[in-house]
């Protein structure tokens, strides 16, 4: 089992829900963490309450994926603050739900920019770093990245996209000593889409579960490569 103590992650998207769920598992491993948000407030306040959660060393940093730019300096302060950068974590998304007929332009355009582009700018900015440290690339995708569905237009293509491009990426990296994997989670208890957890998502995955997942990846043994992971529920309520 590899030894996680002491490296260090960005975690984009990670302010809530499934990035926070995966920072505070990482920060409890004894790994440093820097989360971004678009939000600088939302970022450093984040930070705040996962440092007071487990001790860890954390940093918030406002940094919109849509934005190369914002991500090279993200990865410039991940750098400067830890010294290395051993994991991406492409978190951060968004999701427009409509038929095709009320689909809006502006809504598939922020759909793709976010979802995948938003990727592509994050691996882009921080791929040398990764080769750096021998590192690893994570994307949180979904079962809707292999599964389609009415009114998905916009997600589908960018859940299906973002599988694919992390696949390939894989395919590129690997030879480098990077790692890539992509995680498909199903119905996890988010704040995603406008929801608020409750009690009644308890039957969810939780964002911890995901969390999980990654340590149990970054632990692997090296020889051994996961790269696309489906989660579900494993006993979701039945459809009347």
């Amino acid at each position: 089992m590899q030894d996680i103590t002491g490296k260090s992650a960005i975690i984009t998207g990670g302010s809530k829900g499934i990035g926070y769920g995966i920072a505070e598992r990482l920060l409890n491993k004894g790994m440093k963490v820097l989360i971004t948000s678009r939000s600088q407030e939302a970022a450093q306040a984040a930070a705040a309450q996962l440092q007071e959660a487990t001790g860890g060393q954390v940093i918030g940093v406002a940094a919109d994926v849509r934005s190369l730019e914002a991500q090279k300096a993200s990865i410039e302060t991940a750098l400067e603050q830890f010294g290395r950068l051993d994991l991406i974590v492409a978190n951060a998304g968004v999701g427009h739900f409509a038929p095709i007929t009320d689909l809006t332009p502006e809504q598939w355009k922020d759909t793709i920019d976010i979802n995948l582009t938003g990727v592509f700018n994050s691996i882009k900015a921080g791929v040398d770093a990764l080769i750096d440290s021998k590192g690893y690339f994570i994307t949180i995708a979904s079962l809707a990245g292999t599964n389609f569905f009415a009114g998905g237009a916009a997600y589908n293509a960018s859940k299906f996209g973002l599988v694919g491009f992390t696949q390939a990426v894989m395919l590129d990296l690997r030879q480098k000593g990077v790692k890539c994997s992509t995680i498909m989670p199903g119905s996890v208890a988010t704040y995603f889409n406008n929801h608020t957890p409750n009690p009644a998502d308890a039957w969810k995955i939780q964002p911890e579960d995901i969390g999980q997942i990654v340590v149990d990846l970054l632990e692997m043994h090296p020889r051994t490569l996961p790269s696309k992971i489906e989660v579900r529920p494993s006993m979701p309520p039945l459809r009347k």
